[in-house]
């Protein structure tokens, strides 16, 4: 007898990498939190980095939505207005 078949259960989770390819001095900089990961740039380059990560989150917030929340255009907004 054939079983009928589920889908599997899919959890969305979405969030933000950030990559900074401009150390040149051999320190590794990381930088986690809930929805985003920060990996790598120079000191001035990871500290932009968190600070977009940092307003990203804040108009997440004043939206009252979380990330996996967001349509591929609300994306773009908000990253349009962090440039």
């Amino acid at each position: 007898m054939h079983s009928p078949t589920r889908k599997p259960h899919v959890v969305r989770k979405a969030g933000i990498l950030g990559v900074g390819l401009d150390c040149t001095g051999g320190h590794t900089r990381i930088t986690r939190g809930d929805s985003f990961m920060l990996l790598g740039g120079s000191d001035a380059t990871h500290t932009e980095l968190q600070s977009r990560v940092a307003r990203f989150n804040d108009e997440l917030q004043r939206r009252g939505k979380s990330i996996e929340d967001l349509t591929d255009a609300d994306i773009d907004e908000i990253a349009s207005q962090l440039a």
